[in-house]
């Protein structure tokens, strides 16, 4: 690795978290290193060395700002967030969602952040913590095992990890259109955002047999090592009882089957994957099935029943730390006020998560190099109440969070409907977030 400045930050990882804390950084004038191992050495899942890229799905979620992963962008917008508008530039139709072409994404962050003149990108693999510096690890859940290492022995523990999973993409002109249809539940978006694959009870409980008999994936170390509740395969949640699954990610409700002028007994929703509509990947099939078994089991989804598999779900490790006994809600290490944590790896969950949490390691990165306090956003707002709750939730058993209402402060007294809830909470935060801003500066 090489020898770094005083004042420069060193941003090791170049995912979503890495991208924007490099960003950010530079943005406010800090000189920045970007480390990024890919492409000399990969990973099991990813395709490419672009930064950003995308291993999971192709979704950021809802950008409605009474939903928590929506208020969460709003907030990140008043922070000009790279990711974010990379994605505004190269998204794709997924109704009330922000989801993005992923091949064109990852392309559009990388060329950003090559153009920008306080910002060095250098593709080398860093197996250590440097010593000193100001340095964020934005190494994510698919961390080497050298750095692994090396975090562990930094934290003075053994590392935490989980198992996660992805779903599967299909080819667009091997989905037979004469079953499946267009359609955006309860014509939210453009109305026709999804295709959807409709069942009748019959199809689905003989669907659901074939996925619970179908061969899986063997973990290692399966006793210890839990799948996070966030993003469960489709064959674990299927084993909780017949409806789990069709009340979940193939729920019918507000989607209208053509042929019937009804709701189906069932449905499997496709999100288109790139801007060319060649690709959609299944919504929330996430999977540990072999893939023949995949291949077997999908395709007895009506309208799939010739489907052709341009990448079929996997089983992969997430790493992360035990964030409540090793960070601070500035993202500062307790032990150490130069080293940052952000993305996956500090212990939340989700691609929006990760990137926000990259953004405040950035802001407070550029702080520390330029003299000043780092900075712990509003409680009444949604990332500083996701960044306190990682930082101090019980450390036993922990595991990586997503946004929620929850984590914020209650509505005020007296506001008693859920919508009035979260349109309350979600008016408080950014009302919060402009006055500190106004009183911190962007």
């Amino acid at each position: 690795m090489r020898e770094m400045k005083e004042n420069t930050i060193t941003v090791i990882g170049g995912g979503l978290a890495g991208s924007e804390a490099a960003w950010q950084a530079a943005t406010r004038g800090a000189t920045v290193r970007l480390y990024e191992m890919r492409p000399a050495s990969g990973t099991p899942v990813h395709r490419t060395g672009n930064l950003a890229e995308l291993v999971c799905s192709n979704s950021f979620k809802s950008l409605d700002p009474l939903n928590a992963h929506g208020l969460l962008k709003t907030e990140m917008d008043r922070f000009g967030s790279l990711i974010l508008n990379c994605a505004r530039e190269t998204r794709v139709p997924a109704g009330a969602a922000l989801a993005v072409d992923r091949d064109t994404f990852p392309e559009t962050v990388t060329r950003e952040l090559e153009a920008h003149p306080n910002i060095t990108v250098i593709r080398e693999e860093v197996q250590e913590i440097p010593d000193d510096g100001i340095v964020i690890l934005a190494v994510g859940p698919l961390v080497s095992a050298a750095m692994a290492e090396a975090i562990a022995r930094f934290t003075g523990q053994d590392h935490l990890y989980f198992y996660d999973a992805i779903a599967p993409v299909i080819e667009t002109d091997s989905i037979n259109r004469e079953i499946v249809f267009a359609a955006s539940r309860y014509d939210k978006g453009d109305g026709k955002d999804y295709l959807n694959c409709p069942m009748n009870s019959e199809e689905y409980d003989r669907f659901l047999l074939a996925l619970l008999a179908g061969e899986k994936a063997e973990l290692h170390d399966v006793d210890k090592t839990p799948f996070f509740e966030g993003c469960l395969p489709i064959e674990v949640m299927a084993s909780r009882g017949r409806d789990t699954i069709r009340f979940g990610m193939m729920k019918p409700v507000g989607l209208t089957d053509p042929r019937t002028g009804r709701w189906p007994h069932a449905v499997v929703q496709l999100r288109q994957d790139n801007i060319a509509a060649e690709h959609y990947s299944m919504v929330g099939f996430q999977t540990r099935l072999k893939w023949p078994a995949q291949k077997e089991v999908f395709r007895l989804i009506p309208g799939l029943e010739k489907a052709s598999f341009v990448r079929l779900g996997q089983i992969h490790r997430n790493c992360y730390i035990n964030s409540p006994t090793v960070l601070l809600p500035t993202l500062q290490a307790r032990s150490r006020a130069t080293l940052l944590f952000a993305g996956q790896i500090s212990g939340v969950e989700g691609y929006t998560e990760s990137t926000a949490g990259g953004l405040v390691a950035g802001i407070n990165a550029a702080r520390i190099a330029a003299g000043l306090t780092p900075v712990v956003l509003p409680e009444e707002t949604m990332i500083g109440s996701l960044l306190r709750y990682i930082t101090s939730a019980d450390p036993k058993g922990y595991q990586p969070t997503n946004s929620a209402f929850g984590l914020l402060p209650p509505a005020p007294a007296g506001v008693r409907k859920k919508a009035d809830r979260k349109r309350a909470r979600s008016e408080r935060a950014l009302k919060a977030l402009d006055g500190w801003l106004a009183e911190t500066g962007p």
